[in-house]
This record gives structure tokens, sequence and C-alpha cells, in this order.
């Protein structure tokens, strides 16, 4: 039996991608755990009380094991004056729309790691994972001690390789089809799933994790046979029943015919379906500062049902997501 599957007790090779910003709701990581899956909570936009919240609610439903899902720390880029207005001067036409106070920056633009990373120690679930960057050694340790498994994630076969040395336990290799951000920070090959799957067995001998367009039965068969430990699938459960996402962004899935790639949201690249906002922006901040602008008219959007100005993440398999249980769906992907 694979390492990862023997490890945590699984029964398909799946893992559910984490879903930050409300869609991965803890009731939709405990169906896919429940099912003998890995459940993620994306939890990089928690504070660590929302953190701890939520870890209890997943436990509430699930005493299977689960994963949690942060941003990597990483150095706050420079920004001046100018950049900021010229990025609030165009959203500024959205925000009237929405009856919404002028853009602005708030005081801190985004959750400070150290504390959310202490939570998630507390916490102790069977599984932390991170994206954008990479790890101290201490944090490393100290998952270690706890024996939480430790998951990096890569985009291409250098980033692959640099976690290996830093020693994570296992490895996400992200492909250019994966909806949401791109996980990598030093060179993003865009590649397909299976060839970026290939290429990193070839010479990273830790359990690696497939993502990036992985809708069917045959697509997560592909991948395994390719060298992969587990599959991680994120588009496939935006529509599901346990899943938060608004009605706009589902009525937005049924709609669309394709994908783009913008970093008008949040500043770092992102797949997901074309809209008003990532025609209409030229000059975003860089992350973390464009998401932190762009909250309050993601906020309205969801709540207001506008689809023009939510972030909608979905990979290029989107067509093939499908309403229903969780449960249904693991089912569908692996028997």
């Amino acid at each position: 039996m694979p390492v990862l599957m023997e490890r945590l007790s699984l029964t398909r090779p799946l893992i559910l991608a984490p879903m930050a910003g409300g869609v991965g709701t803890p009731a939709l990581v405990a169906a896919v755990s429940r099912a003998g899956a890995l459940g993620s909570l994306g939890a990089a936009y928690l504070s660590p009380a929302q953190i701890a919240k939520d870890v209890a609610e997943v436990r509430r439903l699930t005493h299977r094991p689960f994963a949690v899902n942060l941003f990597a720390p990483q150095p706050l880029p420079e920004v001046t004056p100018h950049q900021i207005g010229r990025a609030a001067a165009e959203l500024a036409p959205f925000h009237v729309h929405l009856k919404l106070p002028p853009p602005s920056l708030p005081d801190a633009v985004q959750q400070d790691f150290g504390a959310q990373f202490g939570a998630v120690l507390e916490a102790r679930p069977s599984v932390f994972s991170f994206a954008f960057g990479r790890l101290e050694r201490g944090y490393l340790e100290a998952l270690r001690e706890r024996n939480i498994l430790c998951i990096g994630t890569a985009t291409s076969v250098p980033e692959a390789r640099l976690l290996e040395e830093d020693g994570v336990d296992a490895v996400v290799v992200q492909g250019g089809a994966a909806g949401g951000h791109r996980g990598g920070w030093l060179q993003d090959e865009l590649a397909p799933t299976l060839e970026l799957v290939r290429r990193a067995a070839q010479v990273v001998r830790l359990p690696l994790i497939a993502a990036g367009g992985l809708m069917t039965r045959g697509d997560v068969q592909d991948v395994l046979d390719a060298g992969a430990e587990l599959a991680q699938c994120g588009t496939a459960f935006l529509r599901a029943t346990e899943a938060g996402t608004p009605g706009a962004y589902r009525e937005a899935l049924a709609g669309a015919t394709g994908t783009t790639l913008t970093r008008n949201f949040s500043g770092r690249l992102a797949r997901g379906l074309p809209n008003a906002i990532t025609a209409g922006l030229h000059a975003p901040l860089p992350y973390p500062y464009q998401n932190a602008l762009t909250r309050p008219l993601r906020a309205a959007a969801a709540t207001t049902g506008r689809a023009d100005c939510l972030s909608l993440w979905a990979g290029e398999g989107f067509r093939q997501s499908r309403d229903g249980p969780a449960a249904g769906i693991l089912e569908e992907l692996w028997p």
C-alpha cells in the first residue's frame, strides 16, 4: 500500500484541495474524510481563533484524519503610494456599483503566520500542508515533534527537489490546469499535470501528490500510473452540497466556457473563470496587498450575487464538475 494511504488509513487515494475563502467548509472537509479520502481545511485567511473553531467543527463531524493548509510566510514586497492609488482607482467604479466605501488598504494586509501556525500545532491535525514557498527548519521540526505530516507545494521539478531537501514528508506537484492560486514560488512551469508528475517521479524520492485538472476516475488513475501516490482534487467539489460556494459562483460554473490566469484579485497568479475584474484591471498590487484591497469587494459580491466581482477560482476541467454530496463525487472519482 502507498505510504501516505497507509499512514493516514485512507481507503481512497484522494485529497480534497485546500480551498480558502469559504468554499472549503468544515462540512466539506469532514465529508471527504468520512468517505475515506483526506479532507483539507484551507485556513490561510483565518485567524488563530477561527482555525481552532473550524478544526473543532471538523472533529465534531468526523474522527477521520484531515489536513490544515496555510500560505508559507514571505517578506512583504515594497509598494509605493502611487501604486496603491492606481490600484484603488481601478477598483473604485466597482465599489460605487456595490455601494461600498472607496477602496483602501487595511492596517493588516494578511494574517500573522506564526500565530496561525501556533494554532495548527495546538489543533494537531494529521497533516499540515502549505503553498507559496518553503518553511524554515524550526517549523518542520515542530511538526515532526507532534507527529504531524508535512506536505509542501511545487509547480516545477526544481521546487519539488528543494522541498525534498528541506525535509517535508510529501510534495504536491501542481500542474498548469489547476484552479486557484499557483502554489509555487521559484519557477512555475505551468506544465501539464501528467508530464510534471512523470518528471518529478524520476528525481524526487518522496511521495508525490498530483494536482491539476483531475476530474474523473480516468484522470486519477493516470496520475497514479505516472508515479503519484495520491490525487488532489478541488474543482471537482466546487458544486458539492457541503461546499460554501456562493450561488452566483455555482451559476457561473454552469455557464462559463473557459478559464483564465489572473493576478487581479490577489496579486498572485491564479486560474479562474473570466469576469469583469479579470478583464478590467491592469495595475494590481503584489500579493498580499491586492488580496487585502479586493477583500471588501469580494465579500459584497458574494452577498449580493455579483459573479462579475467574485474570484471564481476553477481548474480547466470545471465543465465536468457536478452537483451532489461530496461522498457521491468521491464515488465517481474512485469507487
